[in-house]
């Protein structure tokens, strides 16, 4: 995992930056987190689950049933189909918690290849008069935009999770080794979310775009069987001594359940 950097004026005052030209820095994710501003775009392109860890949920979209590979990431690093996610829209920068504050910091991956000296082609980190340039704020904005929709999306599912409308999703995958069972993700169970009570669907009003967001997307799980067919246009050729098929290429012998965790 890449480490972040604080983009500060004493580190890259001198250097700049670059745009990324395709998504093959994606191209191992299986989940990516959306927050609820960009739901009911995501929603008409890719499925959305809820991901549990330590007993909180988080928002999450689907982009394979494989952990390891991003369907929507061609084998030359283009985005295959659809909502392309805020998560990525802003690489290499991220925001971060500030350590001891509620306040964030503007950080950068170095590792990612994109940042270059000041004598190289590229975006400038710091304008002469020291403040961040047009193209640079433009990128902290979305983040902003981001972190502030994150922190109301997170609010809405723990209201969902605390109403109890949240479940496992059963899922299976097609693979020449039969179904395989797909562990891990949540959906909302819609018959919970219609019997909730007066009093506790008023508490999770508020979450109700981000549920029904959720729901709407479950009709895009086919989508994976089209971008299945764009990766096999746009392979090169095979190599001999390739595994013959996608469980041995993917560790799935003898496991009927692949699992997110």
């Amino acid at each position: 995992m890449s480490e972040l950097t604080v983009v500060s004026r004493e580190r890259h005052a001198g250097k700049k930056w670059r745009r990324f030209n395709g998504y093959a820095f994606a191209a191992a994710d299986a989940l990516a987190p959306l927050v609820g501003v960009e739901l009911a775009r995501a929603a008409l392109a890719m499925p959305c689950a809820f991901l549990e860890q330590s007993g909180r949920y988080t928002l999450v979209a689907v982009l394979s049933l494989i952990p390891g590979r991003n369907m929507f990431v061609g084998p030359d690093g283009r985005w295959l189909l659809g909502y392309v996610p805020a998560w990525y829209r802003s690489y290499p920068f991220r925001l971060l918690p500030q350590q001891g504050t509620d306040k964030v910091v503007l950080c950068v991956d170095e590792d990612s290849g994109l940042v270059v000296e000041g004598n190289a082609a590229g975006e400038d980190f710091f304008a002469e008069d020291g403040n961040i340039p047009p193209a640079l704020k433009t990128l902290f904005d979305l983040l902003m935009q981001v972190d502030r929709s994150r922190r109301a999306t997170d609010l809405a599912v723990s209201a969902l999770a605390e109403a109890g409308v949240i479940a496992p999703w059963p899922i299976k995958l097609k693979t020449e080794q039969g179904e395989k069972a797909i562990s891990g993700l949540h959906r909302i169970d819609e018959a919970a979310l219609v019997a909730l009570p007066d009093d506790v669907f008023l508490k999770v009003r508020t979450a109700l775009p981000i549920a029904y967001g959720q729901l709407l997307s479950a009709g895009q799980l086919g989508v994976f069987e089209q971008l299945a067919k764009l990766h096999n246009q746009l392979a090169p050729p095979a190599v001999a001594g390739l595994p013959e098929s996608l469980d041995s290429l993917f560790g799935m012998q003898g496991d009927d359940m692949i699992r997110f965790s």
